[in-house]
């Protein structure tokens, strides 16, 4: 008798599927829009599981402390700005539309006081690339181009722990650890070496699937594997046209 196979348990829900939420530290975003500059202080750093960018409490001027996501060079006791009035320096918040081209960038919010959605992993930045009247174009960490309004706030400078995948992991122990704070299984084991009754690609002296992998949407869980409705699979083909 086989066994259920892993996206049929990843639907029950069980506690090792689950995310480690109790870990986090809490919201990493901007406070409220104001037309106020409002400057805090860097009172610490501070490590959450599972995100592998440092943060930094920052004490504003009210006596409140709220996260933020540090960019490279700042330090703690530096006094930071967040606002339309802010200094274009490392670690300030301010609108785009007061961010001159080329300058480097993170934590960039794609609407008006979302509290910052692009470029937030470690070593991740967004570029400046052009005003357009209300509008401004930057170039995104994926090398594409996306046009935002310019009155989105982003932090200057690029996110603190950049270099973090040049270090190899050495050994399957460390890789556990570092996984296990995220709600997915590891390792992961590929279906076609699996066994028929373990994954609907397992089986056979091969190491191929054997038969079409692309499955309905409304597939059932023991069958939903592969290319989940896919319209096109493969390498697409140019075909040259005959001219007569």
């Amino acid at each position: 008798m086989g066994k259920r196979i892993l996206v049929q348990r990843k639907g029950r829900g069980g506690i090792q599927f689950r995310a480690r939420d109790h870990l986090k530290l809490g919201d990493v975003k901007y406070p409220a829009a104001s037309e106020e500059t409002i400057r805090g202080r860097i009172k610490a750093f501070l490590h959450e599981p599972g995100r592998w960018t440092p943060l930094a409490v920052l004490e504003l001027e009210d006596g409140s402390e709220m996260l933020y996501l540090p960019p490279e060079g700042v330090h703690i006791g530096q006094i930071i700005e967040i606002g339309p009035e802010a200094s274009v320096k490392t670690g300030n918040v301010l609108p785009l539309s007061r961010i001159p081209d080329g300058t480097l960038v993170c934590n960039v919010e794609i609407r008006k006081g979302d509290g910052g959605r692009i470029a937030r992993r470690s070593g991740a930045y967004a570029v400046v690339f052009s005003h357009e009247g209300n509008n401004v174009i930057l170039r995104l960490p994926s090398r594409k181009e996306k046009v935002v309004s310019a009155e989105n706030r982003a932090t200057i400078g690029i996110v603190a722990g950049g270099g973090r995948m040049e270090k190899p992991f050495l050994k399957a122990g460390i890789k556990y650890y570092r996984e296990r704070v995220h709600p997915k299984r590891w390792p992961v084991v590929r279906g076609v070496a699996m066994n028929p009754v373990s994954h609907p690609h397992g089986g056979g002296s091969h190491k191929r699937p054997g038969k079409p992998t692309t499955v309905a949407r409304g597939a059932p869980p023991g069958r939903k594997v592969g290319h989940i409705a896919a319209r096109k699979t493969g390498r697409g083909k140019k075909r040259a046209g005959i001219v007569k």
